[in-house]
């Protein structure tokens, strides 16, 4: 009973650290838009198509994945100076119907570019049991890429020059844009990031679940919950809450709803936050004059 326990809670952090990224990703977005970018996920997926038709061409996998990486930067910067910019002022509703669309017209065409069939997606890491047998090659190697992500971009943004313009484009763009920070190409640059970031969990996430243009519907709600018990406007929080929500998944899944019903705990943990603590373990409480 306890090795099984250890088993899951170790299995939670590898899946929590997919999570952790897809979370950080809707974070950098919500700092710079105060929206959530519900399309996310299907970046993630097509960005990890590209990655495999990368792979098949004859480059070697990290080769193709930090191409991939490259090329997901420029399209996110691309989506937010071609459809994001122009709704700079316009009302809420203007941009949840971009993000809404964005979701249906990637998903579909990665269906149509890449086809609707399942496919496998190439590990680079040893295909055996590590740690005891408690951790797959794979998930041991894709908890250590998430975190060495995760550590550069909390190095980018606490010690370059450049991430903390963004940071405070993102805080206060009337501030910085008084002391010469061009506000505009900052979320340009944060929407690329948040681009690159997806890649990553796609590429980690994809041996796992396997590739298809639906691969990360359900990995975007998990990542959401994460994203919301953390902090949705904390990014180590959001980090934090990834985590937890692949420990709490994977216990509950085992041990309370079983794995059919594991969906469902990322609503309820979507829920119970936004009901008792809707900043979440870390976010910040905002108070305005009136």
């Amino acid at each position: 009973m306890f090795a099984g326990v250890i088993h899951q809670v170790m299995s939670g952090i590898a899946t929590g650290g997919i999570y952790a990224s897809v979370a950080l990703a809707l974070v950098m977005i919500y700092q710079a838009t105060h929206h959530v970018n519900f399309a996310q996920g299907e970046m993630a997926t097509f960005s990890t198509y590209i990655t495999l038709m990368m792979i098949n061409a004859g480059l070697p996998y990290w080769v193709a994945f930090f191409l991939a990486i490259i090329v997901s930067f420029v399209i996110g910067v691309a989506i937010e100076r071609i459809l994001m910019r122009p709704l700079a002022n316009a009302p809420v509703l203007s941009s949840v119907g971009v993000f809404v669309g964005l979701l249906l017209v990637i998903n579909s065409l990665s269906g149509w570019l890449f086809d609707y069939t399942i496919k496998q997606f190439p590990t680079p890491f040893p295909d055996r049991p590590m740690l005891g047998g408690y951790l797959s090659g794979h998930e041991l190697g894709s908890t250590a890429v998430t975190l060495i992500v995760l550590a550069c971009v909390y190095a980018f943004f606490r010690h370059t020059r450049l991430g903390l313009a963004m940071r405070a484009a993102a805080y206060n763009p009337a501030s910085s844009r008084l002391v010469g920070v061009r506000v505009g190409w900052m979320l340009a640059l944060g929407w690329g990031l948040a681009a690159a970031i997806g890649a990553v969990a796609g590429c980690m996430v994809a041996p796992i679940v396997f590739l298809d243009p639906n691969m990360m519907s359900g990995i975007l709600l998990y990542a959401f919950a994460g994203a919301l018990l953390g902090g949705i406007d904390n990014p180590l929080g959001a980090v934090l809450g990834g985590f937890m929500v692949g420990i709490i998944e994977n216990l509950g899944g085992a041990y309370l709803v079983g794995t059919e019903l594991k969906l469902t705990l990322a609503l309820v943990i979507i829920v119970a936050v936004l009901t008792v603590k809707p900043t979440g373990l870390m976010g910040r409480r905002v108070f305005s004059r009136v």
